[in-house]
């Protein structure tokens, strides 16, 4: 028991590490990327990296939480659209908006692979908040990179565990 705890010690540097990875790759990859003058999008791709985990830690779960990122920032951009057409409703647009298509996305709940709801809802939290503080966001802009940073933080999540089992199975 005590020799595995002694290995454990090397996990957290081995994390550590991808993260400091993920970090020099954001501060390479942000400033090529939409709009201009943005601050790294590195948080989407930590919230994935952790959806990765809540999905099953496979890659199963992985492309599940891919598909539920993607169904997030579609059912966003409706969301805003129908708002904008409920314009008239002033305040209630969007909660209205909301609500109708929220109510769909929970039937996802009983068709698979789209039934990993948190997915969803996280995936159209970054959405919304790429739109709502990231000045001169588009919705290609948003959609394009939200994916991105979704797909490479699921990546860092799978190379997480591939480390792990590796460093694990190398003995005791």
């Amino acid at each position: 028991m005590k020799m595995k705890q002694k290995r454990f010690i090397a996990i957290p540097f081995i994390v550590a590490m991808l993260a400091f990875t993920f970090i020099v790759i954001d501060q390479l990859l942000s400033p090529l990327l939409p709009p201009e003058g943005n601050k790294g999008y590195g948080w989407i791709a930590f919230h994935a990296w952790a959806v990765y985990f809540l999905a099953g830690a496979n890659v199963k779960g992985g492309f599940k939480a891919l598909l539920g990122y993607g169904t997030g920032i579609v059912m966003t951009i409706l969301i805003f659209e129908l708002a904008g057409k409920l314009g008239n409703t002033g305040f209630f647009a969007v909660p209205i908006a909301a609500f109708i298509l929220v109510s769909m996305v929970i039937f996802a709940e009983k068709a698979p692979p789209l039934d990993f709801i948190p997915a969803i809802f996280i995936g159209a939290g970054a959405m919304v908040c790429f739109l709502s503080y990231i000045e001169g966001a588009t919705y290609s802009h948003a959609a394009i990179v939200v994916l991105l940073y979704t797909l490479i933080g699921l990546i860092y999540g799978y190379t997480t565990v591939l480390l792990r089992v590796a460093y694990e199975k190398g003995g005791t």
